[in-house]
């Protein structure tokens, strides 16, 4: 992904990730309840990554964070 991190809540109260790589968004990913559409885009942009096709990182980046929302973890 592409720097700064994108930071999520954990679930220790305060507390929260900063992710800056595709494998960790991917771990992320797997941790989350919300399986909608900006999971499914997120997922497979990672599995994508991960899998050694070309893919912007700008574009997981936006996935990833669209998705965090979306799972109620975005840190602001």
């Amino acid at each position: 992904m592409v720097n700064p991190p994108a930071h999520v809540k954990t679930d220790r109260p305060g507390l929260r990730d900063g992710v800056s790589h595709v494998e960790g968004a991917a771990e992320q990913l797997l941790e989350w309840t919300r399986k909608g559409p900006k999971w499914q885009r997120a997922s497979a942009l990672c599995l994508q990554a991960l899998g050694g096709e070309e893919v912007d990182l700008k574009e997981v980046r936006r996935a990833f964070e669209a998705a965090a929302e979306e799972e109620g973890v975005l840190w602001p």
